[in-house]
């Protein structure tokens, strides 16, 4: 193997294809990024088992003939890549080792044995759909925070995303049994094959949230095998391949409130700073605010109160008035959805203080978004 190619470019293809190293799961060789020469294209690859993503960028073969592919330590190559100076960058396999050299530098990384590397599974021929970049983003941006971590539970089915592929939308729900939020897109074209269901872990599909916001093409073509083991997002030179969820995602349409007689209309970063005043002195354990609406129905007292940190109480003016109420809820769970939220104003629409809460955007920006939120019940 000798090629060469810009400095910048492998560093961009290192750097995001490290986002799947695996090395901390116990096993040295999920560490390795494999690079493969074929041509005049160098494909950078990683996994950890639940994901793989492939980089491919333009090089100088200078070799030709076969492919020639090498394994290094992935977390080593990142580092030499980004401390490159500005030039081109020779790559060449010497022996057991990799050789990088760049202006007057030259770095020796010994290599990892290739046949104990996982194959990385194949992209299928046939797409799903094709959907713009900058909706996708938004819509993993405004779910993917709702799911548990995988550490946080052994439900798997609520440390992911189902993505719905309909005939005329695309679906993002997640929740955590405690709140749920829902974006819904427009497709410009009906699936192949009429769509499906895919459970993705969340922390995958941040990683691509992350990787997709780098990029600017505009659009991210789906694929998914036959075995329907394995989703693939292709966004340029990116293969992104998350390993699906074996599990059956809960009837999320069930927890979604659909009479609410109790509209609280008001502006969105008010809200949203007034309830981070009030978590300061919330309860630890709880983390309750208390939401109340008197009977003038015109102003909204937001408050919280804790033996070990104090009280705290902050009226709002809402846009219109609604009727009284009182209901408490986790102060995060509605921070944290304020801040995925673009348009000026929200309506957290109420029932009675044992009901859900449904938070709705007013603006275009957010349109198909909702956010279900369980209150805290009240002594």
């Amino acid at each position: 193997m000798e090629f060469s190619c810009l400095r910048d470019e492998l560093w961009f293809g290192v750097k995001t294809v490290g986002r799947a190293l695996g090395a901390g799961r116990g096993m040295p060789i999920l560490g390795g990024i494999k690079l493969k020469v074929e041509d005049d294209r160098l494909t950078l690859q990683a996994t950890d088992l639940e994901q793989a993503i492939s980089f491919a960028l333009p090089v100088e073969n200078r070799e030709g003939g076969e492919a020639h592919e090498a394994l290094v330590n992935g977390e080593i190559l990142t580092k030499v890549a980004n401390r490159l100076p500005q030039d081109e960058v020779v790559v060449r396999t010497v022996e057991e080792r990799v050789e990088l050299s760049c202006g007057g530098v030259k770095i020796d990384l010994f290599t990892m044995p290739l046949e104990d590397y996982p194959e990385i599974p194949k992209l299928p021929v046939e797409m799903i759909c094709s959907l713009s970049r900058e909706k996708l983003l938004r819509g993993l941006d405004q779910t993917t925070f709702a799911a548990l971590s995988a550490r946080e539970t052994s439900r798997l089915s609520l440390t992911g995303v189902n993505m719905i592929l309909q005939e005329d939308k695309l679906r993002l729900v997640a929740t955590n049994g405690y709140r749920l939020a829902l974006r819904e897109e427009p497709l410009e074209e009906p699936p192949a094959g009429g769509g499906g269901e895919y459970l993705v872990g969340s922390n995958s599909l941040k990683e691509l949230l992350g990787i997709l916001a780098q990029l600017d093409t505009e659009r991210v073509e789906l694929y998914r095998d036959e075995q329907a083991q394995n989703l693939f997002f292709v966004a340029g030179d990116v293969i992104f391949i998350a390993k699906l969820l074996g599990e059956e995602y809960p009837d999320f349409e069930r927890v979604i409130p659909r009479e609410n007689k109790i509209a609280l209309q008001l502006d969105r970063l008010a809200l949203l700073a007034a309830l981070q005043r009030a978590e300061i002195t919330a309860a630890e354990e709880s983390g309750a605010v208390i939401l109340e609406v008197d009977e003038g129905g015109e102003a909204l007292s937001i408050s919280s109160s804790s033996a070990e940190k104090g009280e705290a109480q902050e009226v709002l003016k809402l846009l219109r008035p609604t009727e009284p109420i009182k209901i408490s809820f986790k102060a995060e769970y509605l921070i944290e959805a304020l801040k995925k939220i673009d348009s000026p104003e929200v309506t957290l629409w109420l029932n009675d203080p044992e009901s859900a809460g449904l938070l709705e955007p007013a603006g275009e920006e957010d349109s198909g978004f909702l956010y279900v939120c369980m209150p805290i019940r009240m002594d």
